[in-house]
């Protein structure tokens, strides 16, 4: 029998650390000073060593996010190091570096799991929401749901891989073999997706704020060739549309630049209500889509083929308890590529 790599009395950490912490939605999140947590049966414990910050932690300080677990740890990019494993815990060694995602647990036997869905559990918990996150020195997490990370990667360059990257991932995907894409919101998901989508082959037309001369720079840098904003239509009609920005009004702009029979793919857990449009631009097959959460399926395939692209990503490095500072700079779309905290 295999037995778990133990015991934990070889393996010291401190009886604390530091987190930050969303007490109430709406407010700053709060340096605080907590027990670091134990391993329960089936979980690792794992010594933080980069958290990236992502748009939906944003929606959950704001309160756009419906009944959170409060208080919270935010933070479900996250790039560890194994310091204890609890019972069950097989196959896992300690100090391997992990990566944990924003799925968290699901049930494994209702409809959706039995069928390769689990990403719509209804039982599902998700990090940094119900379960605490990364925002914080240690963290614990389900092992089944964390994923072998590579020993040469950076970690603050990895973390933004494990939900801006899976979900950028899961929305091309939908896109099928569409060769014509547009990516709207050129932020940490889009980055990451425009990369594999022009290695793939793909022609990749950006779509940026008004005026926001240094995201299509940056876009262009990365392989698109054709920038322009959200409201205007590309030389040609896209195949497929991917909506990362929150905004609802980039449905209606999205499916207007897009061409019979072609996918429009909403790529947030939030987004603003969509506006009224005329059926004369949905008509055609046209079809609107929504992405919601991963799978640890796609989070194997993404990984693996991360490296043959190879991703790179674009970081700004924060301090842990810059933390707030990191998401207003979000809010106000003031980064290019994704924010990461480093605790």
């Amino acid at each position: 029998m295999t037995r778990p790599l133990h015991p934990p009395q070889q393996h010291a950490h401190p009886a604390t650390m530091r987190a930050m912490v969303l007490e109430r939605p709406g407010t700053p999140l709060q340096l605080r000073e907590l027990p670091v947590p134990r391993p329960a049966a089936g979980q690792v414990l794992l010594r933080v060593e980069a958290c990236g910050v992502c748009r939906t932690d944003l929606h959950l300080v704001d309160g756009e996010l419906p009944d959170p677990v409060l208080p919270m740890i935010p933070g479900h990019e996250i790039v560890g190091r194994v310091v204890d494993v609890g019972p069950g815990v097989n196959g896992v060694r300690h100090g391997q570096r992990m990566g944990v995602p924003w799925l968290g647990w699901t049930c494994g036997h209702c409809g959706f799991c039995a069928s390769h869905r689990e990403n719509l559990c209804d039982s599902a918990r998700f990090t940094g929401y119900q379960i605490h996150g990364g925002y914080a020195q240690y963290t614990v997490a389900d092992a089944r749901y964390c994923f072998p990370m590579a020993e040469a990667l950076d970690a603050a360059e990895a973390a933004p891989l494990l939900c801006a990257g899976l979900i950028g991932y899961r929305a091309l995907a939908m896109a099928g073999d569409a060769r014509r894409i547009g990516l709207y919101g050129f932020g940490a998901a889009a980055h990451i997706i425009a990369q594999v989508a022009a290695w793939q082959g793909r022609e990749v037309h950006a779509f940026t704020r008004k005026g926001d001369a240094e995201s299509q720079a940056f876009a262009r840098q990365l392989g698109a060739c054709w920038v322009g904003a959200g409201d205007e239509c590309p030389p040609q009609a896209l195949e497929a549309a991917l909506i990362f920005a929150p905004a609802g009004e980039l449905v209606p702009a999205a499916l207007r630049a897009t061409a019979k029979g072609g996918t429009v793919v909403c790529a947030g857990i939030h987004m603003s209500d969509i506006p009224s449009f005329p059926y004369s631009i949905l008509w055609g097959e046209r079809r609107i889509v929504s992405v919601a959460n991963l799978t640890r399926r796609d989070g194997e395939e993404f990984l693996a083929l991360a490296p043959k692209v190879p991703v790179r990503t674009e970081v700004t490095r924060f301090a842990l308890e810059a933390a707030n500072d990191a998401l207003e700079r979000l809010r106000r779309g003031a980064l290019q590529g994704a924010a990461v905290l480093l605790p």
